[in-house]
């Protein structure tokens, strides 16, 4: 029996995996979670074999879980899921140690395909996002700057291009001003930019959030 657990702020998003989910007899949802905090408090509670995990939560974001489930938890398997297509995210997400990356938008079938492949101990890699690793071993895909941003940097980048201040991201993520005033510090640098108002439209422009 694999155990599984839904984090996304949106209810209708789990009410849509838990019905594609409701037929397998082999799979039980141990808990469902809206935020990234309470996400972490029901694994202290009760853990899971798999996580299904929104990218974008409110609070601590996808990225800020799936860090601390690699800290905490190794042995669960962590499926990535995001209203992006592949492009945007998957190699990222992959680089820092998601097990999968899938879209909100995915079939039945594939669903229960990355879930089965995670599950037997190989990391699960849709058609698309295995061409995106191919083009880049090739030299054939330049990826986009942000793709070079760190995890904790990413994280940071995403709240700031949503509008929440240094102070909100240090509270959200229960890091220092001062720290964060660093990461970003260091993701204008890298992405030669040189304000909020110029993340927000760099983020709008590249599809990491929508304008």
């Amino acid at each position: 029996m694999l155990r599984l657990a839904i984090v996304d702020d949106h209810g209708i998003v789990r009410a849509g995996f838990r019905e594609m989910l409701a037929e397998e007899v082999e799979i039980v949802i141990i808990f469902e979670a809206s935020s990234g905090e309470e996400a972490l408090q029901q694994l202290r509670e009760c853990g899971c074999d798999i996580l299904l995990l929104d990218l974008s939560l409110p609070g601590q974001s996808g990225v800020d879980v799936l860090r601390a489930v690699r800290r905490q938890y190794p042995e669960t398997k962590v499926l990535m899921l995001s209203g992006f297509p592949e492009e945007r995210y998957a190699l990222a997400m992959i680089r820092h140690g998601a097990d999968g990356y899938l879209s909100k938008e995915c079939e039945r079938d594939e669903l229960i395909r990355a879930i089965r492949t995670v599950a037997s101990g190989r990391r699960y890699v849709s058609t698309r996002t295995a061409e995106l690793l191919a083009g880049e071993c090739a030299g054939e895909i330049v990826l986009p700057t942000h793709a070079q941003l760190s995890d904790r940097e990413l994280e940071v980048f995403l709240q700031l291009a949503r509008g929440a201040s240094v102070s909100d991201i240090a509270a959200a993520l229960n890091l220092s001003v001062k720290t964060v005033s660093t990461y970003r510090s260091r993701l204008l640098e890298k992405l030669s930019l040189s304000s909020n108002a110029e993340i927000a439209a760099y983020a709008i422009r590249h599809g990491l959030i929508l304008g």
